[in-house]
This record gives C-alpha cells, sequence and structure tokens, in this order.
C-alpha cells in the first residue's frame, strides 16, 4: 500500500518535472538564438515554438532517441566478441570491413604507411 502512496506521488512530480525541463531547454535555445545569430550573421529571431523545433531535431541528428547506456551495451558487446576471436577471424573482420567501406592499414594493402 505504502508504494502505491508514493507512486501517486510520483508520477506527476515526474511529469512537471518534464515539462519544466522541456520548457527550460526551448526558452534557452530560443534565447541563445535572438542573442547570437541575428547579430553575427543576419538570421531571423526564432519563437518558442520554433526553438523546441530545433532542439527536437538537433536530439534527432546528434542525439538519437536511446538513452545514453545503449551505446555503452553496444561498444561492451563488441569488445567482448572482439575478445572471444582467433587471430584469423579478426585479420578477416578487418578485411570485410576495409572491402565494405573502404577503410584500412596501407602496410595491409602492400602501400607505404601513412
Amino acid at each position: 500500500m505504502r508504494n502505491k502512496k508514493r507512486l501517486l506521488w510520483i508520477a506527476p512530480l515526474a511529469i512537471v518535472g518534464m515539462a519544466v525541463f522541456i520548457t527550460v531547454g526551448g526558452l534557452i535555445v530560443m534565447h541563445l538564438w535572438n542573442w547570437l545569430l541575428p547579430a553575427l550573421f543576419g538570421w531571423r529571431m526564432i519563437g518558442f515554438w520554433q526553438a523546441l523545433g530545433l532542439l527536437l531535431l538537433c536530439r534527432i541528428l546528434v542525439g538519437g532517441f536511446g538513452g545514453g547506456m545503449h551505446g555503452r551495451k553496444r561498444g561492451r558487446r563488441m569488445a567482448d566478441r572482439w575478445s572471444d576471436m582467433t587471430p584469423e577471424e579478426r585479420e578477416q573482420f578487418r578485411q570485410g570491413w576495409h572491402n565494405r567501406f573502404g577503410h584500412g592499414s596501407r602496410a595491409a594493402e602492400g602501400g607505404e604507411n601513412g
């Protein structure tokens, strides 16, 4: 019963906290944009909703929608796979990566180091 009472307080506070966080973020973006970009580049001033849209666009392009732990888990999983590979499997992986994306060491290609 005690957990239900706590949840009744936490859920509304979390919603209010998210709304405050989004509002403050939008206001910061709006004020920074309106302070810097019109003076520096002659761009138009923006409103609150445009600032929120810009903030969302930046989040999509740069941050993605996942939480911070997803990237770390993926990196850890790849490190575990790499440590389990034999040297032959690692070289095969490197060659596949090079063939697909055109990256790799010049020494492996027979060229000079660089």
